[in-house]
């Protein structure tokens, strides 16, 4: 457990999705008084259109902590709100909005941020899934002081996190958040004790900006190489999700390897050979054996137990809708 003189410290906290709550909780098991979470409204879910919680504003209640939802942050009515609440540090993580000036500027310990990159590489909202589809080795979090930049703030700490050569979006995702949890405890005290060093940022990041995905990024083009589709169908797990089209259906495609097959005279997205060990598609470079598949209203499955109930021949194309 912290000090009393870190226990005292009022902290705002603010984020919304599943990567937002392992840090929020290791605050609260750790003695820090979290005075009132931010976070998104909640919204519209599924075929039922059921309004879901986010799971901020679930693991904000649980422990009791004021939820507060403002549909824009840089509401003045809301900021004004914010200042009243005294908060000495406002921490973000995966909020889902800009924080305006008013705000950045309103706590004596600044607003600092859990981002899931070794910035200032992968500056933006998809960093994780953009690691996996670049093939990095390794990636990490960085919890920095924010500025008004997109994430473009001074630099308080790093922590790095290897890929495993079957690392998805997904596995990545939980890999980091926890590691944000843990890299945030040990950053605090050495912020409120003024022991932080703040490292500038370089004007511009080695990578390209990792923009926020959308459903399109998860379509595989068979022209690619078989390396590059295989870390798409990773980087795109659990979402957008990687896939392609089956006789005008959606083919979600789950798992895959690269192979060395002979490659025939067919264009890229030839079903080449299919058996118990995959379906095999060409690709402009290279072979993709898929794994395991999804149809459109069917389970998810091995590619063994698809192709008992749903043939595919030699010859067929997939993309063509």
């Amino acid at each position: 457990m912290i000090s009393r003189s870190l226990a005292e410290k009022r902290i705002i906290y603010m984020g919304t999705p599943d990567f937002a709550v392992p840090a929020l909780n290791a605050l609260v098991e750790n003695g820090y008084q979290v005075i009132g979470a931010v976070t998104q409204m909640d919204k519209p879910k599924g075929r039922g259109k059921a309004v879901i919680e986010t799971p901020v504003k679930q693991s904000a209640a649980a422990y009791g902590i004021p939820v507060w939802q403002p549909a824009k942050v840089r509401d003045p009515e809301f900021i004004r709100f914010l200042q009243e609440q005294k908060p000495d540090m406002i921490i973000v993580a995966a909020f889902g909005q800009i924080i305006p000036k008013a705000v950045l500027d309103l706590p004596p310990f600044g607003c600092l941020n859990i981002h899931a990159s070794l910035l200032p590489a992968y500056r933006g909202a998809s960093p994780i899934q953009q690691a996996v589809l670049a093939g990095e080795k390794e990636s990490g979090v960085t919890i920095m002081r924010m500025g008004e930049g997109l994430d473009t703030g001074d630099i308080i700490s790093q922590s790095v996190v290897p890929l495993s050569p079957d690392e998805t979006g997904g596995s990545l995702f939980a890999k980091l958040s926890d590691e944000g949890a843990a890299l945030l405890l040990r950053t605090l005290p050495d912020v409120f004790e003024g022991r932080a060093v703040y490292t500038k940022q370089p004007d511009e990041s080695p990578t390209p900006y990792a923009a926020m995905l959308k459903k399109q990024a998860g379509l595989l083009s068979f022209d690619e190489s078989a390396e590059k589709l295989e870390r798409t169908v990773r980087g795109m797990d659990p979402w957008p999700g990687a896939y392609t089209f089956l006789e005008g259906k959606t083919l979600k495609i789950w798992r895959s390897r690269t192979a060395s097959e002979v490659q025939p005279e067919a264009e890229p997205g030839t079903v080449v050979r299919t058996g118990k060990d995959g379906i095999f598609v060409k690709c402009g470079t290279g072979t993709l054996c898929i794994t395991e598949l999804q149809l459109e209203g069917r389970k998810r499955m091995n590619s063994d137990a698809f192709l008992r109930g749903c043939p595919i021949e030699n010859g067929t194309v997939l993309g063509d809708i």
